[in-house]
């Protein structure tokens, strides 16, 4: 099962993981742990793009593949699941940096545009957002909670995001598709979807805002 949607998150530490049980080969990170009472074991894979788990039987090291299969259910295999899982997010919380950005970046927000921000969406139920806009009243900034799915990931983890606009032609090359993205939700040859997570590098996150604020307000 593929839980690599975690590294656009969060930064693995390897003297952590190391330490956590993780042994080093060519560059990728492997962990072999017992589950359901020794019965089964998990393999957990991390390399730089990649983190992804396999389960095998014990007596047999065969592949146990339902584990893989979404459309399989029952006690067993969810019981199998659940303690892989409860597996994936010891090892993030003790081996990862998943430092969440987002407070950090509204303060800059404030600071840098004075742009107090207002929630046009407020009466939408679980929507949670805010908007920062330029003084002509358009919006710059769209900082949101969104579900990792939102993203192309096979997750429903919640994670903040801003959208922002962007040179159309320099989109291609900036959405890496790790912390920048196609934007979610909005016109994706002006707008772009940035992750507010550990992952970012928050300068450039700056300087991406910087660039919305002028593109927005016609200040070119």
């Amino acid at each position: 099962m593929d839980y690599s949607y975690i590294l656009n998150s969060a930064l693995p530490q390897k003297e952590k993981l190391k330490a956590f049980g993780f042994i080093e080969s060519d560059g990728v990170l492997n962990l072999k742990k017992n589950i359901a009472d020794g019965e089964f074991y998990a393999k957990i894979r991390l390399s730089e793009k990649s983190f992804c788990a396999e389960v095998f039987e014990t007596l047999t090291d065969e592949k146990y593949v339902l584990f893989d299969v979404k459309s399989a259910n029952g006690a067993f295999v969810g019981q199998i699941r659940s303690e892989v899982q409860t597996l994936i997010e010891e090892i993030r919380t003790k081996c990862f940096d998943f430092q969440d950005i987002r407070q950090k970046y509204v303060d800059f927000l404030h600071s840098e545009f004075s742009a107090p921000g207002d929630t046009p969406w407020s009466d939408e139920g679980d929507f949670k957002s805010t908007v920062y806009r330029c003084p002509n009243e358009k919006w710059f900034a769209l900082v949101m909670e969104i579900k990792f799915k939102n993203l192309g990931f096979e997750s429903d983890e919640a994670v903040w995001v801003v959208n922002l606009k962007a040179d159309a032609e320099k989109i291609p090359e900036i959405t890496d598709k790790k912390s920048i993205f196609p934007a979610y939700h909005m016109n994706k040859k002006y707008w772009i979807t940035v992750l507010l997570t550990a992952v970012t590098d928050f300068e450039q996150l700056c300087d991406l805002t910087r660039r919305s604020y002028e593109l927005v307000s016609d200040k070119r």
